[in-house]
């Protein structure tokens, strides 16, 4: 199968597929962290490239609930994050992921199709992930385990402690537990 990995400089999520046979091809603005084949430019220049399956993870610094006091201030570049979410969502390719944190495309668009955690597939991490999915099966937790230590911050606000101090570069990272569900389970 010929899979698309977009907004994916980590190539986690194209290397589960690879391990698993598949022709898997990561895309991002960014150089790709782990050797492996990768497309360092615009994604929607090869939407149209004969793609089985598309599994997008889209900027959600516009999107995201995290930033919604700023949501006022950016209005614009909103309206554009929202037009290439929904780019990925009906790209010419019949089986899409579309994956982003809770954010304003469940009111702005369509309520996502499924919310999964990193702890339902192994990893000791607490990250709401929405999935927004066409012509693919929910995803099946392989292996709940325990949502890993959090952080109170000074403001009384709970984080997890994976979070704490990491970079908006290293949270946009998808956990490997996910990327291999998504292998086994929609390859």
């Amino acid at each position: 199968m010929r899979v698309l990995v977009a907004c994916e400089f980590s190539g986690i999520v194209r290397d589960a597929f690879i391990r698993r046979g598949h022709d898997a091809m990561s895309c991002d603005l960014l150089p790709t962290e782990t050797p492996g084949p990768h497309y360092q430019g615009d994604v929607l220049d090869i939407l149209g490239d004969g793609w089985d399956l598309m599994i997008a993870h889209p900027p959600c610094t516009h999107l995201s609930c995290s930033g919604a006091k700023h949501f006022h201030k950016k209005k614009l570049l909103q309206d554009d994050a929202i037009a290439f979410f929904y780019a990925m969502l009906n790209a010419p390719i019949p089986r899409i992921a579309v994956e982003n944190p809770v954010g304003v495309i469940s009111t702005r668009l369509t309520k996502p199709s499924q919310i999964i955690q990193p702890y339902q597939f192994g990893d000791e991490a607490q990250k709401t992930t929405c999935l927004w999915l066409r012509w693919l099966t929910l995803l099946v937790p392989t292996n709940i385990v325990g949502t890993g230590e959090f952080h109170v911050c000074p403001s009384g606000k709970t984080l997890p402690k994976w979070y704490v101090g990491a970079s908006a570069h290293e949270r946009s990272r998808t956990f490997k537990g996910i990327a291999n569900a998504m292998a086994d389970q929609w390859g």
